[in-house]
């Protein structure tokens, strides 16, 4: 599982030919969710409040990255780094 992006603690992840629906997943310490992409929204898993919204905030910041991302992924095609949330 690459990882895609850190920044603030929260490392964030894509799995390569994982299942729809588009997501990444976001770990921070102990804690880990599952974020889709269309729409940004947690799917499933636990964060805490504030590394949740820094995530949706990332997410929404590079959206078109995460879903070319998302696309390479999909096809075992090497993923793209995003940058992180300054």
């Amino acid at each position: 599982m690459p990882k895609i992006s850190q920044f603030f603690g929260i490392l964030i992840y894509m799995y390569f030919r994982d299942h729809a629906p588009p997501h990444f997943h976001a770990k921070y310490g102990d804690f880990e969710g599952m974020i889709g992409l269309d729409p940004i929204r947690l799917i499933e898993g636990d964060l805490p409040p504030r590394v949740l919204g820094l995530a949706i905030e990332w997410a929404t910041m590079y959206s078109k990255e995460l879903n070319n991302a998302w696309k390479a992924a999909s096809k075992g095609e090497s993923i793209p780094k995003v940058p992180p949330l300054a």
